[in-house]
């Protein structure tokens, strides 16, 4: 079972078993504008809840991506280095940044569910 949450950074992972998808949200990318340029870490680097994971650069400013988990990172999506537009077109699918191998899954139940997050963004408008 999938299990997606998001931070109040407007991070989200999705969570399959102990492998954790982290990436920007929609509402993310459309604050950012056109995303140009994507930094990603090195694969096996241990990142740590709520430090900066990656970066990604829009054509409005530049930004850390923050790891909604702990873990280590297992996989990056390589793809974005060639097609970092890929976040603003498919930011919760294609345009994920990073994936995590959890090394604390307790963490998760700090994170807002997909109804809460919705409710977050109301508060913002």
């Amino acid at each position: 079972m999938t299990t997606v949450r998001y931070t109040q950074d407007h991070e989200y992972v999705r969570i399959d078993g102990d492998v954790a998808v982290v990436g920007i949200s929609d509402y993310a990318q459309g604050q950012l504008g056109d995303v140009v340029f994507v930094e990603l870490p090195e694969v096996g680097k241990a990142v740590e809840k709520g430090k900066e994971a990656a970066v990604v650069e829009s054509v409005k400013a530049a930004s850390e991506v923050y790891a909604p988990l702990s873990g280590e990172v297992v996989e990056v999506n390589t793809e974005l280095e060639g097609a970092p537009g890929l976040v603003n077109e498919d930011p919760e699918g294609k345009g994920w940044f990073l994936k995590l191998k959890l090394s604390n899954p307790a963490e998760v139940e700090n994170l807002m569910s997909e109804a809460d997050y919705k409710a977050f963004l109301d508060t913002l408008a």
